[in-house]
């Protein structure tokens, strides 16, 4: 047989396992290893930042990877990763950040990074403005719900494929709650590690005492309830070091710290299972008062409660600023000019008649 005939022969095989394929190979290997063991890519982790628009996540993230760089505005789902090396000639542990731009208003995008293969490894770290207080419960209320929802629907789809991954995804729930714990038939645990970060601490501790202590009072309460860490930022060098060290016992495993700060008059720092609801006591509102809000469990009288001394910005407003097509800091005329005219386009052919399209398609010509 002609060499020159193998050597071509030899090229077209090759050229037929195309990247494409190699990864998806590399994919069912790694389910297939999956179905039988835990599952869990040792050494590979993933965390998921959600939160306030413009709350300093982005600060956040590029602080955990040392990176010196200032932080852009994040558009909509964002990706990057950071390496940590174990010890001499061993392989080294990877972090996978995501990050969701715009507050609330990009909900669907949680299910892209949260998925059967991901759910084992996953975190959720929610960094909430507290310089914005009016919109703190909506944006924590409306984020959890949507995570919570998304995570409970990954869980039942691992359970038809993999019953025992799924079995110790539910398992790992409880891991931060002693089983002695006093409140452990009282709360309910986010379905995977939830922190919870208080951003902008340096302009929040010059708040009035009493709306300090509210705000202070009902975080508690919620990351217990979720059995989730909570701890306050700020640009302080202090306060940076010690969130640092919480992204990376979700990041890396490193050990937990297991400090507790409940003061009000300073930045809370409480890992999950440390605080009780003994300790943080009732919502602080008058005992009269209680009586008369109508509440069919305990976060939903909290949620009345905060919302009395903080109450809600209009939601139509809310959904107007969360509108990234709208939203100024995405401005490019070009592509605003055009987007209008298609508006227009758009318009014309569902509510005008006949004559007016023929008559703006004649005017868009002759311009």
């Amino acid at each position: 047989m002609c060499p020159l005939y193998i050597a071509f022969s030899l090229i077209t095989v090759v050229k037929l396992e195309t990247l494409w394929e190699i990864a998806k190979a590399e994919v069912e290997k790694k389910r297939s290893h999956g179905s039988e063991g835990n599952g869990a890519d040792i050494g590979e982790k993933s965390v998921f930042f959600i939160g306030s628009k413009n709350g300093g996540k982005t600060t956040i993230i590029l602080r955990c990877l040392d990176r010196d760089e200032p932080a852009k505005p994040t558009l909509a789902l964002e990706y990057t990763y950071g390496r940590r090396t174990k010890g001499h000639n061993t392989p080294k542990d990877i972090a996978h950040f995501w990050e969701l731009g715009g507050g609330t208003s990009l909900l669907d995008l949680i299910s892209i990074p949260i998925t059967c293969d991901t759910l084992r490894t996953f975190s959720i770290v929610l960094v909430l403005d507290l310089s914005k207080p009016n919109d703190l419960w909506s944006t924590m209320e409306n984020l959890l719900q949507a995570t919570k929802s998304h995570v409970d629907r990954v869980i039942l789809k691992l359970g038809k494929m993999n019953s025992k991954a799924a079995s110790e995804v539910r398992q790992k729930m409880w891991s931060g709650m002693q089983k002695d714990h006093p409140d452990r038939e009282l709360i309910d645990p986010f379905p995977i590690p939830l922190v919870i970060i208080g951003s902008k601490y340096d302009i929040f501790q010059d708040f009035d005492p009493e709306k300090r202590k509210v705000i202070c009072k009902t975080l508690r309460f919620v990351a217990h309830y979720y059995g989730a860490s909570l701890m306050f930022t700020s640009k302080s060098e202090a306060l940076l070091l010690k969130m640092r060290g919480v992204i990376n016992q979700l990041a890396f495993g490193v050990d937990k710290s297991k400090s507790i700060c409940v003061d009000q008059n300073k930045p809370l720092f409480i890992t999950a299972g440390l605080d009780s609801l003994c300790q943080i006591g009732s919502p602080p509102v008058p005992d009269s008062d209680i009586g008369k809000l109508q509440a069919h469990s305990p976060m939903e009288l909290w949620k009345k409660v905060y919302e009395k001394l903080f109450p809600p910005k209009n939601i139509s407003t809310l959904k107007a600023i969360q509108d990234p097509a709208r939203d100024p800091q995405y401005a490019e005329s070009e592509v605003d000019e055009m987007r209008v005219q298609k508006d227009q386009v758009m318009q014309i052919f569902v509510l005008g008649t006949g004559t007016v399209q023929e008559k703006f398609f004649q005017d868009l010509e002759t311009n």
